[in-house]
């Protein structure tokens, strides 16, 4: 069985809802549905990971489920998609799943032992000095279990959305340089602890995909080098269990005036004020899945593709990113 995967930031997903979770069908917000609508029928998932997905309330009078199978109701109503979500996240942007429960069965499956729950303080030793910190995931990342329909389990899927390295505060330069190190060291701390659960999973011989906006690419930058360690080569792993090691679902990126090729989004630099283009949203998978065809769907890059040339408008105007796409192999 072959399963179209993917995993999408969808861009403050709660202002297409109102108050009451139900979605908006007028102005600007409708037109963004409809636009985001074409491009998650275009993709045709069986899983679709969303990243600031609606809003979960902590006493669950409203879920990012409810929200997304309402929408789905209103823009995708012969889509055969349920949502599914799990820890409500202190801020306002979600984790949650979309999946086809005619191919899959997906379970909010988390690890509740004390210590490592992802909605809880952990401590983690960031800086190789033998003293260890206490950090929390602002955005408890979300754990699956995929599971064909016979209840075999296909793979633990992680989605997270780890820790902005950008500064929106009107700093000086000695408090921005402060303020990257520390936000550079809670993004290791968040990617230490999710790549400790895929060891887990992996030491159990289970299959594990990461997926989602990680906020790093894969290549040294001036604190890279500075800390000798990236986020993304974090979830990764070490090379000394290359057996364990993670594989990108993309091509190597490469390194152009413009920024990284392939890009799944871009932003200003604060100092030159040019657009950079970056790869920070990912899918990473153990070596015993058969991952094809992975593709950021950019139309700048993918100009030979019909669906998604044809989507041009609908993408550079649903979301600020760009869905990253792959083809699952179950039966390998």
């Amino acid at each position: 069985m072959k399963l179209q995967i993917a995993v999408f930031n969808v861009q403050w997903m709660r202002d297409l809802f109102q108050l009451d979770g139900l979605p908006n069908t007028t102005g600007k917000d409708h037109e963004r549905s409809l636009k985001l609508a074409r491009v998650i029928a275009a993709i045709n998932p069986d899983f679709l990971g969303i990243v600031e997905g609606p809003n979960t309330l902590v006493n669950e009078s409203k879920t990012a489920s409810q929200q997304l199978e309402a929408w789905l109701s209103v823009y995708l109503p012969d889509s055969p998609l349920k949502g599914i979500h799990g820890f409500p996240s202190p801020g306002q942007q979600e984790l949650c799943a979309l999946y086809n429960p005619q191919k899959i069965k997906v379970l909010f499956t988390p690890d509740t032992q004390a210590g490592k729950r992802f909605d809880e303080p952990f401590l983690m030793d960031t800086t190789n000095r033998l003293i260890k910190e206490q950090y929390k995931h602002y955005r408890p990342p979300l754990e699956l279990s995929i599971l064909s329909l016979d209840d075999q389990l296909i793979s633990r899927v992680i989605i997270a959305h780890t820790k902005s390295k950008g500064i929106f505060d009107m700093v000086d330069y000695a408090r921005f340089e402060q303020i990257s190190e520390r936000d550079r060291l809670k993004l290791f701390a968040e990617c230490m602890s999710i790549r400790e659960r895929c060891d887990s999973y992996l030491e159990k011989g289970q299959e594990v995909i990461v997926m989602g906006d990680i906020n790093d690419g894969f290549d040294l930058d001036f604190y890279e080098n500075r800390f000798s360690k990236s986020a993304v080569e974090i979830l990764l792993g070490d090379i000394w269990k290359p057996e364990y090691v993670l594989k990108s679902a993309l091509p190597k990126p490469k390194l152009n005036s413009y920024g990284w090729t392939p890009n799944s989004s871009r932003y200003r630099d604060r100092i030159t004020g040019d657009l950079v283009n970056v790869l920070i949203d990912h899918i990473l998978a153990s070596q015993g899945l058969q991952i094809t065809k992975g593709k950021v769907w950019n139309p700048f890059l993918e100009k030979d593709d019909p669906i998604i040339a044809g989507l041009k408008d609908e993408l550079l105007s649903c979301s600020d990113h760009f869905p990253v796409v792959c083809e699952l192999d179950t039966n390998h």
